[in-house]
């Protein structure tokens, strides 16, 4: 390991070491409370260009094994450890993390003051950051990161750029990938669906002429206002085939139900965030990972009704359309990393699609 430095756009200095690649990297600096799962946060492609720290102290304990992975390509930026674990032990493990991250050309640094960071994000909001060398002057970076843009293609990195199929018996079903983790894949194919994986930028016409039985919006990374093709997809689709969104997949059919959305001061990522049921009067345990959200007094003025909410902070974390058959959660029932509380969505999902083709079936016979 190797002396590096991570230097944050207010001028904040962390010196670590280096671990992974050697290259110099610049994102958004984002935390995540999960004290497990550092293999599926860094493939989850919600994090595309950012640099993620862990806030629970010691990782890479267990290794890399590609079985956990929700993408086959990682789009993070950097990674950021409080201590980083160079002798990893697991039956399961096929490598090291750093020697995973060399690979991948990404660049970590271990032994800074992880609580401090978070502390930062947490008073000031996440900001631009850079891991870099020691050698390089601070100003210089600072004023590299104050002139770096705002990325907006994030979408486009992380999509597929062609349909597939992956065959079932059951229910047909659209999945639109904005940049999917795996995990919703997996839980589709557990029910015996026929899915059809789809580019965001996939037309209505083109989906609706896949004859499909349901439609699911998928994770993604970045503001959803950036994908406006998905945008006027779903205001053609609503109504005519039902829906399940997901994270971004839940705040792209907010905007196109009339809602808004707005940038959070630090986001939601973590595998340990409550989430108030407010149909079922339960409370859930959450994998969440998102950096913007469905804005409460936006509801008002729609036809969706507010159905959960984060017990930590009482923004939106579900909706669901009181006219057409459509819902969507703001945290990720497949988990991945995380608990399994909100597992049951998928059945609901499926199960509002068969009560939907049994209404249809009867109204064509009466």
């Amino acid at each position: 390991m190797h002396k590096r430095q991570l230097v944050l756009e207010d001028g904040s200095v962390f010196i670590g070491e280096g671990f992974g690649s050697t290259k110099d990297c610049s994102g958004e600096v984002v935390f995540n409370t999960g004290m497990t799962g550092y293999q599926e946060v860094i493939s989850d492609p919600s994090y595309c260009g950012q640099i993620v720290m862990m806030t629970y102290p010691l990782v890479g304990n267990y290794g890399i094994n590609r079985d956990d992975f929700e993408t086959v390509t990682p789009f993070i930026h950097g990674f950021i450890v409080k201590e980083y674990c160079e002798h990893p032990y697991n039956f399961r493990s096929d490598e090291s993390l750093s020697s995973f991250l060399q690979a991948n050309d990404i660049p970590g640094i271990a032994g800074i003051d992880t609580r401090k960071l978070t502390k930062i994000i947490r008073l000031y909001g996440t900001m631009k950051g850079c891991i870099t060398s020691c050698n390089e002057p601070v100003e210089k970076v600072i004023e590299r990161l104050k002139q770096t843009p705002k990325r907006t293609n994030q979408v486009h990195r992380t999509s597929t750029a062609k349909p597939y199929v992956v065959p079932g018996r059951g229910l047909r079903i659209v999945l639109v990938d904005f940049g999917m983790k795996h995990g919703i894949l997996r839980e589709l194919t557990k029910h015996d669906c026929h899915v059809t994986v789809v580019p965001y930028n996939y037309g209505a016409a083109n989906i609706l002429r896949l004859k499909p039985d349901g439609i699911m919006l998928t994770n993604g990374p970045g503001d959803p206002k950036d994908v406006p093709e998905a945008i006027e997809m779903l205001k053609e689709v609503l109504g005519r085939i039902p829906l399940f969104g997901i994270c971004l997949g839940h705040q792209l059919l907010a905007l196109a139900c009339g809602a808004n959305t707005e940038k959070m001061k630090f986001g939601h990522r973590g595998a340990n965030h409550p989430v108030k049921d407010l149909e079922k009067g339960k409370t859930y345990m959450t994998s969440q990972n998102h950096s913007y959200a469905v804005t409460h007094e936006s509801l008002g003025r729609t036809n969706l009704a507010l159905t959960q909410i984060a017990l930590n902070d009482n923004s939106v974390e579900g909706i669901r359309h009181t006219v057409h058959p459509a819902f969507s959660v703001q945290y990720h029932p497949e988990s991945s990393p995380g608990p399994e509380d909100t597992n049951h969505l998928f059945d609901e999902f499926l199960q509002m699609i068969v009560a939907v083709k049994a209404k249809n079936e009867e109204e064509a016979y009466a």
